[in-house]
This record gives structure tokens, sequence and C-alpha cells, in this order.
């Protein structure tokens, strides 16, 4: 058929095509009001490192540094309405709070906010502040198996300690990981945890620290009936600080949430806490 009409389909239909495009990106959230179901994550920052956090406390007095786990888009456990990286959080903040009106040690926060870090980066942190002592702070969830309850506390280890600790390690590890692509980004240094476990005074320093948090906890604390275990945790990887990583409990136990949630649960914890933190710093200024 001749006259205008050929051309004026051909001219029509590259405009109708994008259109429905648009259409199509408009009722998948891609634009327009569903935009804002889209994920936004903060990608790591690259060979940039994060910036360094506020320390609290007297000059004079030896550093710990706590860091709070998760956070951002990665939320950690979560059961019963709560988060994993929340309930930590509030934890980190009170232990920070009841060292420094001990005048026990310089307390600081990896993170103080909804922030995300990687594993690298929060030991990191730790390093370049020349701490004394690394206290990474997590829950857990037991999916429906809401019987499983207590703390428990991990120091760092080649061979996990337990099946339990081997799948907790493998879980927290993940943390680093989005849709199968390895945030950290670590083509070095992965073998050298043979060397970093060779500091055996800072393993053996992480050791006396778990130690001395159970001491202190009994009876006051509910542990899980294996207490102390040890895996490969990337967030303990500092060869040259004392680290311990403290699994406060699982939210998907009642008890455990409600001590984990409550104000006088958060106060129970930081007042062990510090007195195991206190009592590990003495031994260190007796040697």
């Amino acid at each position: 058929m001749k006259g205008p009409f050929p051309l004026l389909a051909i001219t029509l239909l590259p405009l109708a095509l994008i259109g429905g495009l648009v259409m199509l990106a408009w009722g998948a959230g891609v634009v327009g009001h569903g935009a804002g179901f889209v994920a936004r994550i903060e990608l790591p920052r690259g060979n940039s490192p994060v910036d360094l956090p506020e320390i609290k406390g007297a000059s004079s007095l030896p550093l710990i540094v706590i860091d709070a786990g998760h956070g951002g888009h990665d939320p950690g456990a979560s059961a019963r309405g709560y988060v994993e990286k929340d309930l930590v959080l509030e934890l980190a903040r009170a232990l920070r709070d009841e060292v420094e009106d001990r005048g026990i040690a310089r307390v600081a926060l990896t993170r103080d906010n909804d922030t995300y870090l990687l594993h690298e980066e929060r030991y990191r942190i730790a390093q370049r502040l020349d701490a004394d002592l690394f206290l990474s702070l997590h829950a857990d969830s037991a999916g429906s198996q809401n019987e499983v309850a207590g703390a428990s506390i991990y120091t760092l280890s080649l061979e996990a300690s337990s099946r339990a600790a081997a799948l907790f390690a493998q879980r927290e590890n993940a943390s680093d990981t989005l849709d199968g692509v390895d945030l950290s980004r670590q083509d070095e240094g992965v073998s050298d945890i043979l060397v970093e476990l060779s500091q055996r005074r800072t393993q053996e320093q992480s050791n006396l620290f778990a130690s001395l948090i159970e001491r202190e906890g009994q009876g006051i604390i509910q542990f899980h009936p294996q207490a102390r275990r040890s895996a490969w945790l990337a967030v303990l990887r500092a060869p040259d600080v004392p680290s311990v990583l403290y699994e406060s409990g699982f939210i998907s136990n009642e008890g455990d949430t409600m001590r984990l949630a409550s104000e006088e649960g958060r106060l129970a914890f930081a007042e062990v806490m510090a007195r195991a933190i206190g009592a590990y710093l003495a031994r260190q200024e007796d040697n």
C-alpha cells in the first residue's frame, strides 16, 4: 500500500516500543512510584580505609574496640520481630557506657549507627587505633528450634571446635558476600592466616579474655552448654590484637530475646563484660 501510512507506521513503531518498556519499568518498580522498592546497597569503599571512630575515655588508659556485628543492608539473624544488627548495637552502646563510667579503659565502637562494614574493616580499625582488645558482638537464630539458648564465646582457630561452630562461622563470614560476589575482594592474605595464627601470644591473650568472660558471667548470664568455642571467623583475624567474638544468645528463643532486648538484660551484660575487661587489663599490667 502506497501513501504516508507505511512511513508513519515505521516512525511510530519505535516510539510504541519505548513507551511499552517505560510502562513495564514503572510497573516493575524500576521508575516511578515503585522505585522505592529498589534495594540500594552501600558497597565497599575500595582501597580507602573507613574513618576512625571517636575514642572515649582518659588518654592514659588502654583501649578496647567494641564491634557491633552486621549493619546496613546486612541485618544478621532475625526472629520474633527482632533483628540482630539492632540488638547488638544496643549491647555495644551499653558496654561502652559501662566501661567509660568505671574508668577501666578508653572505648571506641566500630559503628555507632546502622552502617555496613566488612569484616576486614572492623578489625583493621582496632589495628589502626593500636587497640589492646577487640570484642565483636553478635546474636544468632536457631530457626524453629526455639529451645536452643545461651551465649557462646568464640576465639579464632583454623579448625572449628564443633559442627555448630563451623556452621556459625560459615554464616558470619558470608556477610561479606552479596549475590555470590565477595565484597571484600581479598585476593591476598587468605593464606596469611597461618602466619597470623603463629602469633601465639595474641591467641593466648584471646583465650584468657574468653575464659574471664565465662568466669564473670557465671550465675548471671545463661551460657550455652558449649560456652567456649573456636572457629575460622574472619572478623577475628587481627594477628596483633587479642580478639573475641561474643555470641550473646539466640533471638529465636524467647528467654534470650527478652534478656537481650531489655534494659535490665543489657545492663547485666555490660556489667559482666566490663568486669571481664577490667580483670583482663589488670593481668596485662601485672605482666
